[in-house]
C-alpha cells in the first residue's frame, strides 16, 4: 500500500474540497435565462433541457433582470415577482396561470423593478382575486395577455411611483372591475393602455386620486357600471381616451366624477350607454370636437370643447 506524506495529503484535500465548493457554486448559480415545461419538474435546474414545472419554482433560478420561457403548453401556477424579470409565454403556446381565492401574478418588484408579462392565459375561475396585482415597481409591462373571471382583472396600487403599460390584452369577467388604477402615494402611477379590450367587468377602467392614464385604440364594453371612470376625493386623476369604442355599458359610457377628475376625449365612439357621456360633483370632461356620441339611452355632452391645434 502506497503511503502520501503529509504534504500531498494537504493537497488532494484542497482539491477535493474546491471541486466541491464550485460544483455546489455552479448547482446554486442563478441563469439569466430559464426554462418551464408542462411535463416539468421544480427539483429540476429550469434549464432548457431540464425546465421546470412552474413560474414560482422558476424565479428563484432565475437572476434579477432575467427571463423566465415556456417551452410548451401548460398551468404554470401563480407566482410573486420580487426582482426585475420578464415572464414570456411564447407566442401560440397556451401558457396558463389559473388560481383559486387568490392572486394570479403579485409584483412587489420595489420601487426600481422593472416587470415584463407576456402571451400568458391568466384564469381567476370565479373566485380569484386579482389577475395581476401591482404593489411596487418602476415599470410594469403587460403585453399579449388574457386576464378573466377575477375580482379585479389588474389592480394598480403602488406604493410607489410607478409605470403601467398594457398593449394588446383582453380583460374580462371581472367582477370588481378590469383595470382599476389607484395609487396609495402621491407619486402616483402613470397607465397607458393600447390595442386591449376591456370587458363585461363590473368597470372597464377607473382612475382615482394620483393616477393619469391615456387609453388609445381601445374597446371598453359589456360592462355593468361605466366604461371609463374618473374617481377623486381630494386629489388630480386624469385620462384621455383616444380612438376608442365605448359601448353597451350598463350605465355611463365615460363618467368624470369630482372637482379633481378631468377626461378628455378624441375620435371616440360612445353608443349604446346608459349614458354616453356625464359628469358629477364638479368633474370636466372636454372634447377636441371630433367624436361620436350616438345611440344611448342619454348622450349627454362634454363640458367644454378644445381646440385642435
Amino acid at each position: 500500500m502506497k503511503i502520501f506524506t503529509n504534504s500531498k495529503i494537504i493537497v488532494y484535500a484542497f482539491i477535493s474540497t474546491t471541486a466541491y465548493l464550485l460544483a455546489c457554486s455552479t448547482s446554486n448559480a442563478q441563469a439569466t435565462r430559464t426554462w418551464v415545461s408542462g411535463v416539468g419538474d421544480d427539483a429540476y435546474p429550469c434549464s432548457r433541457t431540464a425546465p421546470g414545472k412552474t413560474f414560482a419554482g422558476a424565479i428563484s433560478k432565475t437572476a434579477a433582470g432575467g427571463e423566465i420561457n415556456v417551452l410548451d403548453p401548460g398551468g404554470f401556477g401563480g407566482v410573486t415577482i420580487t426582482k426585475s424579470i420578464t415572464i414570456d409565454g411564447g407566442p401560440g403556446l397556451i401558457a396558463g396561470v389559473l388560481v383559486s381565492g387568490t392572486n394570479g401574478i403579485t409584483v412587489n418588484a420595489g420601487s426600481s423593478g422593472v416587470v415584463t408579462l407576456k402571451n400568458l392565459d391568466i384564469n381567476g375561475v370565479g373566485t380569484g382575486l386579482s389577475g395581476v396585482l401591482i404593489n411596487s415597481a418602476a415599470e410594469v409591462h403587460i403585453e399579449n395577455c388574457v386576464i378573466y373571471e377575477f375580482a379585479k382583472g389588474i389592480d394598480i396600487a403602488p406604493t410607489s411611483a410607478c409605470r403601467v403599460y398594457i398593449r394588446n390584452c383582453r380583460i374580462q369577467g371581472c367582477s370588481s372591475g378590469a383595470v382599476h388604477g389607484h395609487p396609495t402615494v402621491s407619486s402616483g402611477a402613470v397607465v397607458t393602455i393600447t390595442s386591449s379590450h376591456l370587458l363585461t367587468s363590473l368597470f372597464g377602467f377607473r382612475a382615482e386620486d394620483h393616477c393619469t392614464a391615456t387609453l388609445t385604440d381601445c374597446v371598453t364594453s359589456g360592462n355593468l357600471n361605466n366604461g371609463v371612470t374618473v374617481s377623486t376625493s381630494s386629489v388630480a386623476a386624469r385620462v384621455q381616451v383616444n380612438n376608442c369604442v365605448v359601448s353597451d355599458n350598463g350605465l355611463y359610457g365615460l363618467l368624470s366624477s369630482g372637482a379633481f377628475s378631468t377626461v378628455l376625449m378624441s375620435n371616440d365612439s360612445i353608443f349604446q350607454n346608459g349614458t354616453g357621456v356625464s359628469v358629477l360633483s364638479g368633474g370636466v370632461i372636454s372634447s377636441f370636437g371630433n367624436n361620436r356620441i350616438s345611440g344611448n339611452t342619454t348622450n349627454g355632452s362634454p363640458t367644454s370643447t378644445i381646440g385642435q391645434q
